[in-house]
């Protein structure tokens, strides 16, 4: 019988992508899949190293799996992804526990690599490295650059086609839900001062588009219904393959093209990048749903220049007006940091005034901590634990109410929901995956998972929906 591997996946969605390449190429490695750690010989954590918090707990998740050596049939603990990147041999001599801590540039013959660790071999780990000082392929270098693309786990497929003869998976998806991410890019060219994310994930690159297509195309063959495009900043995508000014929307429609596709949704837009005509030429693609997750993250120009980031409260609520002039009804979510070196009382007004006005759907509140190795870190002006504390609450609980209300707003719109449960619960097409809340059609005992069907909002329970199916 083959070895079983359990894969545990933290963090945000473009690790999701990473975490199903994983499995697919374990799986082609001979290796078997199984969902009870118990069960397994080897233990995969894909961690997250983006905050304090997503930190704690990718060692927490680390040590249980190491319980298993003991009381399951697990061999091996094998730590990947951004913690593991970022930190590497540190994170080793930190956490003897796991038996190996592997880089993102082990991740192509990993199933080679864990059958070694599994039979004892020793397993040094890297040392950290800072991508941004690694030179990304020029776009001619890349895969897919030719007439031909790579794709992870797969034969070569012509560029836009079908995939070619050879193994059958791109991806092992970690559930059957109707929605998948599709990783559009990796990396980041902004150096935002409080963000790690570019030492270790390195310079942006953007995939192929053929490559993109191909992929999305697997993925509905499966039953996706819905495309999530992430990355660190979407709306780069393109810049770097000299694919013209409109690298996103051409992309956009290559994507809606694809059959068994309904929805295409795009994450994290920087607003300082949202050049003229993108908002319109990116609702103007058909199965595009109006829905902005745009990246503020203050509104008080001082702070946005300690950041690093550009903007102020004009600018984003001219922007947020420009939105709602194309699609009046379209979901904007974003996050924001509070408590930032050198935050003033007077900054901390300036973002209330702007959160009241702005209206949005959903919002993320993040306290500042100190990041190793950002620039943020070296800042003056740090403020005490328990302010930045008392920052957060009071400004969660504006952004509860505005969102709140503005779900209270949406009562009587007509939407479509796609339906990710069999009791009709799913989300509407303002709502992203996860954070923005959900939509419950209620009257029908049971609606099909990855249908679409249009519901009257009824009312509503903070962020979450209650809808009557549409007759």
């Amino acid at each position: 019988m083959n070895a079983r591997v359990h894969l545990v996946s933290l963090g945000c969605a473009r690790n999701d992508v990473d975490s199903e390449e994983l499995l697919a190429r374990l799986e082609v490695g001979g290796f078997e899949i199984t969902d009870d750690p118990d069960a397994a010989d080897a233990v995969v954590v894909n961690t997250c190293g983006f905050i304090d918090a997503a930190k704690k707990d990718s060692v927490d998740t680390l040590l249980a799996a190491s319980d298993l050596k003991e009381s399951g049939r697990a061999k091996a603990v094998v730590a990947v992804g951004c913690l593991a990147e970022r930190y590497g041999s540190e994170l080793a001599d930190a956490l003897p526990e796991a038996d190996a801590v592997l880089g993102f540039d082990a991740y192509p013959d990993i199933a080679d690599r864990l059958r070694w660790i599994m039979a004892g071999g020793h397993h040094q780990a890297h040392a950290p490295r800072d991508r941004r000082l690694l030179l990304p392929l020029a776009p001619a270098d890349r895969p897919g650059a030719a007439d031909t693309v790579v794709l992870p786990g797969h034969g070569p497929t012509e560029r836009g086609g079908s995939p070619a003869s050879g193994p059958a998976v791109l991806r092992r998806r970690l559930d059957d839900s109707p929605m998948a991410p599709l990783k559009v890019a990796s990396g980041c060219d902004r150096r935002c001062t409080f963000c790690a994310i570019p030492s270790f994930r390195g310079s942006y690159l953007s995939r192929p588009p053929g490559e993109l297509v191909a992929e999305a195309r697997w993925l509905a063959e499966r039953g996706v219904k819905e495309l999530f495009l992430a990355s660190e900043n979407t709306s780069s995508y393109g810049k770097d393959l000299r694919a013209g000014p409109q690298a996103l929307e051409n992309l956009l429609r290559e994507l809606s093209r694809v059959e068994g596709i309904e929805w295409l949704r795009v994450s994290y837009l920087q607003p300082a990048e949202l050049r003229p005509g993108m908002i319109e030429g990116m609702l103007g693609v058909d199965k595009v749903v109006p829905y902005f997750d745009l990246s503020f993250q203050h509104a008080a120009p001082a702070v946005l220049r300690r950041m690093r980031r550009f903007g102020d409260p004009d600018s984003f609520l001219g922007l947020l007006d420009r939105v709602r002039a194309v699609a009046p009804e379209a979901g904007i979510r974003s996050n924001v940091i509070v408590g930032f070196p050198g935050e003033t009382e007077a900054d901390l007004a300036t973002l209330a005034q702007f959160v009241s006005a702005a209206r949005l759907d959903a919002m993320g509140v993040f306290g500042y901590s100190d990041e190793v190795g950002t620039e943020a870190e070296t800042l003056t002006g740090k403020l005490p634990d328990d302010v930045v504390a008392e920052r957060v609450e009071s400004m969660s609980m504006l952004v509860e109410q505005v969102c709140a209300e503005r779900a209270e707003a949406r009562i009587g719109q007509r939407v479509q929901v796609l339906v990710e449960q069999p009791d009709g619960v799913g989300r509407a097409a303002h709502q992203g995956p996860e954070v923005d809340g959900t939509t419950r059609v209620a009257g029908r005992a049971a609606l099909r998972v990855g249908s679409l069907v249009w519901a009257t909002v009824t009312a509503a329970d903070g962020i979450d929906l209650i809808a009557a199916e549409a007759r």
